[in-house]
């Protein structure tokens, strides 16, 4: 009885910890698009200073990443580093407005970022599910949980009663000695 009340209890524990990716995948949507936006920001500047050089993207970085003094070797690489990572956050953002509510969650959780995981962690507050999606990952996480305990005891079982064997067995040489 105490051992159903425990799995019961943990289950019902998970289902409400996953209940909450949902409300983290929106938390973590609303930073992706500030980040996106700053990036985009300075992205198109370095993009028209590069046009205004009469170079694109790419040869205004590689200029940089070639030159001699090694601050501005430093400042191509950095640069390089933001495109990069404003294309990746881009995508990213893309898959979140390509699919619903369950596909964000594998958008994070897929390719996360994780400066954007840590800081959406530091402020994360949860949050009543009350969406579909709330409902189901709850679900989710309360099945996998108590389905897994279930298949613990079923593997355990023989050797429970293996050991019940032998205390019995046991006990009667006792009464016998």
């Amino acid at each position: 009885m105490i051992r159903r009340t425990l799995l019961l209890a943990t289950a019902i524990g998970a289902g409400v910890a996953t209940s909450q990716a949902p409300e983290f995948a929106q938390q973590y949507r609303q930073r992706l698009g500030g980040a996106v936006d700053e990036l985009r920001r300075m992205v198109m500047d370095f993009d028209r200073d590069a046009a205004t050089a009469g170079l694109d993207r790419g040869k205004a970085i590689a200029t940089l990443q070639g030159d001699g003094q090694r601050i501005v070797q430093l400042r191509g690489d950095s640069i390089a580093g933001t495109v990069a990572r404003y294309e990746r956050l881009s995508a990213q953002q893309q898959a979140f407005e390509a699919s619903g509510p369950l596909g964000r969650i594998e958008a994070v959780f897929s390719s996360p970022d994780p400066e954007l995981v840590g800081a959406t962690w530091n402020v994360y507050e949860p949050a009543v599910p009350t969406t579909l999606a709330g409902a189901v990952t709850a679900g989710i996480g309360f099945l996998a949980v108590y389905l897994l305990a279930g298949l613990g005891a079923i593997a355990t079982g023989p050797l429970r009663r293996r050991r019940r064997k032998l205390r019995e067995r046991e006990a009667l040489v006792r009464e016998r000695a």
